[in-house]
């Protein structure tokens, strides 16, 4: 099952700048696993948001919350998933 996700990242203010590097780190290190075994098909970047669309392949819709709530960031998230389907007109 093929699901694009858009992550928008909002940190509450009482947050510091160390608390929010370390949350950059962890995030980086999970979402490069979840790259490394295919579940995460590709991540891209929204020009001048904190934000992302990011393509998962995974089995079941559990199994993809299962993902977007282990993100280190997921307390700060604003998730919007659509899962989506082979277009009829595509060559691959």
């Amino acid at each position: 099952m093929i699901f694009l996700a858009r992550m928008d990242v909002t940190f509450p203010a009482h947050l510091t700048e160390a608390q929010i590097a370390d949350f950059q780190v962890r995030e980086k290190e999970y979402s490069g696993q979840l790259q490394s075994s295919g579940k995460m098909a590709g991540i891209w970047r929204i020009v001048g948001e904190y934000a992302n669309h990011s393509l998962f392949d995974v089995e079941s819709n559990d199994e993809l919350h299962q993902i977007l709530s282990g993100f280190p960031m997921y307390p700060y998230m604003k998730i919007k998933v659509t899962p989506l389907a082979k277009h009829p007109n595509s060559i691959r």
